[in-house]
């Protein structure tokens, strides 16, 4: 692996593999007084985020610090870009001040693998590689991390995925988690069904592995694992669905809702959570809620993720 830009790029034994590392970090790290292992010592590490957020970016940043690389972050509002310096400029500025890697989030789909295909260019023309690029949220397209954290998450809580049925609840259109968890899962050999208001479905979802359902009450009875999507209000445009209270109604994880799920069923959710709208408090304060865990579980994922693609499965974890 150069660089992780989608899920579809990870076939079932890779996967596998960068769970079964994730779970060895966090082994490495029980016990210690200092979360430190020297597995990066050296390298540095730039976060470049063009959106808001916490924690895909804290867990990044605590991944590159608990495996000893120098972490640096950079905010598009706070850069060179808020005077107009262009993208492509960005990424090769970073890399000259000397990136092992780059972990990108940016409003525009395909973003991070434009920028893979300029570091690739220069790797070519200079003789010599480049820095990793990994995708951390393009826009509605992907976000590997957070499906091998989901995948992650769901292993622990139900011992296996293969045959599982795992429901993935509300804005599917504007979700680049739906996406990656459709395709992971999918490919680690679970069933997948997106239960979503047809305004909020997009266009060839009907293509994907998985089964489309409108009725959330259908489709909980027997379901191992719901993952409840946050509404992307700030990437709408228009009127998706009447009201907050119509959706919450119709889509949202009640108590009741809860109570028709078998009763070793897990919840999940990518944050951050509108509560009362898409799940209540009670439910995603609950015991069956994995919320916390998959927030733990991605500090983890993201160090396999580092240490996949900065020195690769030869070198033992601690």
């Amino acid at each position: 692996m150069r660089h992780l830009l989608t899920v579809t790029d990870l076939d079932r034994a890779t996967a596998t593999e960068l769970l079964d590392e994730a779970e060895r970090f966090e082994q490495a790290l029980l016990g210690r007084e200092v979360k430190k292992l020297p597995t990066l010592r050296g390298r540095t590490v730039m976060t470049v985020f063009y959106e808001n957020s916490t924690r895909t970016r804290v867990s990044f940043e605590v991944a590159g610090k608990w495996m000893s690389a120098d972490v640096i972050n950079v905010s598009a509002s706070s850069s060179s870009v808020a005077k107009g310096e262009s993208l492509r400029d960005t990424a090769l500025t970073l890399h000259a001040a000397g990136a092992d890697a780059l972990i990108v989030r940016h409003p525009a789909s395909g973003a991070a693998h434009q920028i893979a295909r300029w570091m690739d260019a220069w790797a070519v023309a200079e003789g010599r590689q480049g820095p990793a690029i990994i995708n951390a949220g393009d826009g509605t397209h992907q976000h590997p991390t957070q499906a091998l954290l989901d995948a992650l998450t769901l292993r622990q809580r139900l011992g296996d995925i293969e045959g599982k049925r795992i429901v993935i609840v509300g804005d599917i259109l504007h979700s680049r988690v739906a996406r990656s968890n459709v395709f992971l899962l999918d490919t680690l050999g679970a069933e997948v069904v997106l239960v979503a208001p047809r305004t909020l479905l997009p266009v060839g979802a009907e293509r994907w592995p998985t089964r489309i359902s409108s009725s959330l009450d259908a489709e909980l009875p027997g379901a191992d694992a719901v993952l409840m999507l946050r509404v992307q209000q700030e990437r709408m445009n228009g009127g998706f669905f009447p009201s907050p209270r119509e959706y919450s109604v119709n889509y949202g994880l009640s108590e009741r809702r809860l109570a028709l799920l078998d009763e070793n069923a897990v919840v999940l959710h990518p944050g951050p959570m509108l509560r009362g709208m898409e799940i209540a408090s009670p439910v995603a304060d609950s015991p069956r809620a994995a919320i916390l865990q998959q927030v733990t579980n991605g500090v983890h994922m993201r160090m396999a993720v580092l240490f996949r693609l900065l020195v690769g499965t030869q070198e033992a974890v601690a």
